[in-house]
């Protein structure tokens, strides 16, 4: 582990030991690729909105990611920030006069991020999972399968996902507490 995901494992307290280990375990011994392990810690970082685990998250990623990749992680973050909210109330709304009008809401990133195309979409299924979005969930299963990618793989993306909104979560109490 380097000085981001030492700082981040040590601002976490005593009783999210699991958290700490679990931390360790899914970025640091991750069966992903370093792009999507890293791509993927960072969007959810983002997704989950901590200032320490964004930035301690962010400062190892750039080793891994590069600016490129840095600016596309937090581009799937962005970009799933407003659709995710949008297709879940569509489906929640659970009428089809919703279903069958067009979202007219430029996603241009998706196109062209900049990165691989199936890691920029696990990056942002680990985004919709932190964000609750069924529908974009399994949208995005759905591609990266399509994309050749196996159920361990996004098992891996969900893991990674569930463990740094932990971390948010358990830091966001602890500032709240103090």
């Amino acid at each position: 582990m380097t000085m981001g995901l030492d700082a981040l494992t040590a601002a976490l307290p005593a009783y999210a030991t699991d958290i700490r280990l679990n931390l360790g375990s899914t970025l640091g011994a991750s069966t992903l690729t370093p792009t999507q392990t890293w791509g993927t810690a960072l969007a959810s970082a983002v997704a989950a909105r901590n200032p320490v685990v964004l930035r301690e998250i962010a400062a190892e990623a750039l080793g891994h990611l590069g600016p490129e990749g840095v600016e596309a992680a937090k581009g799937a973050a962005a970009i799933m920030a407003m659709t995710n909210i949008y297709y879940r109330a569509k489906h929640l709304l659970d009428d089809e006069r919703y279903a069958s009008m067009p979202a007219r809401l430029r996603m241009q990133i998706v196109a062209r991020p900049g990165v691989d195309k199936g890691d920029f979409k696990l990056w942002c299924l680990a985004v919709s999972t932190i964000n609750d979005c069924d529908v974009c969930v399994r949208s995005h299963e759905k591609t990266l399968r399509d994309k050749g990618f196996t159920p361990e793989q996004v098992h891996e993306a969900l893991r990674i996902a569930a463990v740094v909104h932990a971390a948010a979560v358990t830091l966001d109490a602890e500032a709240a507490l103090a």
